[in-house]
This record gives structure tokens, sequence and C-alpha cells, in this order.
């Protein structure tokens, strides 16, 4: 994460001889394509932990916010969309904290994962849309590009980094609505678990008064209501 920073937000890739897009792309794709293979790995060799499911979501979200924010820095990404897509990731990393201290997890949803190949794609397009690290010149129209591609058949350097970054700007939307989607699961998710466990707390509590009454003054079990009868 710290390297991709450093390539995104300075001209060292030209020390390298590359292109600074080329060289961000390359190591944001292999960042992303080595978490995607540790949890294939963990999967088959049956080694998924607890703290596994808590430490790969950190990691993905540090990768995908050092990536966003370092694009609105450089005016690629607007600011707007970045917001809400952290904001997403704080309020989810805030609901596993308190359902790890409840003692249950929250495993990923299968829209989750959508939104991060969602992210994946819209960052890796806006990085090859851009020119040196900026934004290109022109304000791009994804409709008249295409059209000027399907006509000429042909496509040059300039066409390509314009499809990409009007494309990325598109993916974005995509991103923040599967972001906001993702996360209304995950706050059904926890709000169904954690209300299973106030009601046994509450059976439970229940229980306990009843046993002290019942030390106290014997009741028959026919006077007793149906629902305590099920404790």
């Amino acid at each position: 994460m710290p390297i991709l920073v450093v390539v995104l937000l300075t001209n060292v890739a030209s020390k390298f001889g590359m292109p600074q897009q080329i060289l961000g792309v390359s190591l944001f794709l292999a960042a992303a394509l080595t978490d995607l293979l540790d949890g294939f790995l963990a999967r088959r060799r049956g080694e998924v932990t607890t703290l596994g499911t808590l430490l790969d979501p950190i990691a993905d979200k540090l990768l995908i916010s050092a990536a966003f924010i370092s694009l609105v820095e450089t005016h690629v990404a607007p600011a707007w969309a970045v917001v809400i897509i952290i904001a997403r990731e704080f309020a989810v990393s805030g609901l596993r904290s308190i359902a790890a201290t409840e003692g249950f997890t929250i495993a990923a949803s299968k829209m989750g994962k959508l939104k991060m190949a969602t992210q994946v794609l819209a960052i890796t397009l806006l990085l090859l849309g851009t020119v040196n690290g900026l934004p290109p010149s022109d304000n791009p129209n994804f409709g008249q590009i295409l059209l000027e591609i399907t006509k000429t058949k042909d496509i040059t350097i300039d066409q390509f980094r314009l499809f990409c970054y009007s494309a990325g700007r598109g993916m974005l939307w995509i991103v923040v609505f599967s972001s906001l989607y993702s996360m209304v699961g995950y706050f059904y998710k926890f709000y169904g678990k954690v209300r299973n466990r106030f009601e046994v707390r509450q059976k439970r509590r229940r229980l306990r008064e009843l046993m002290r009454r019942r030390k106290e003054k014997p009741i028959a079990e026919n006077d007793l209501p149906m629902e305590e009868k099920n404790l």
C-alpha cells in the first residue's frame, strides 16, 4: 500500500523507465490478486480462522482507501464518491468490531465481494485513463468515444485513455451503489444476530427470576405462563 501511494503521487516511476499509470496499475492488481489468492488458499487448506476473517477485510479496505484517496489528490476521482465509499468501510468495520466483542463474526456477503470487484475495476480503469498521474485535459464522453472507435475500427493511445477514464468514472456510480447496498446487508445481518442474542439473554433473565421466585415460594406448574413453561 505505501509503495502504491508513492507511485501514484510522485514521479518515481520515471526512474524505472515506466509510465506512471502502468506501474501503478501493476502494483494495484498484484496486491488485489494476492488478496484473492490468500483467501482461496485458506479455504482450500482449511485454515480459515476468526482472526483471518477479521483481518482480511481490513487489508482490503486499506488498499482500496489508499488508492481512492490518491486518485482524489490527483483530481482523477470525485471526492464525494470516495467519501461515501470510505464511510461505508468505516461503518462495516465498526459493525465487525462490535460483533467480535459479542462473540460472533459477520462473514463477507456476495454483494460485498461484488463491491470489491467493482472497486478494483473502477480504480484500474481510472489509473489507465490518467496521463502522468493526472486526468485527461479533455472532457471525455463515453458514447462519443465508443462511436469514434466503432467507425474507425481502430483506437489510438489517447482514445484508449479517454475510454478508460470515462468508463472508470461511470463504474464509480456502480461502486457507490454496491457499497451502500452491501452496507444495508451487513446492518441487517448484524441486527438479526444481536436481536437473537438479546432475546436469549431476556429468556435467561426470566429463567433466573423464575428460579428465584420458586425458591421463595413454590409455584404450581399449571399456574405458570406458557412462555415460562417453555423456559
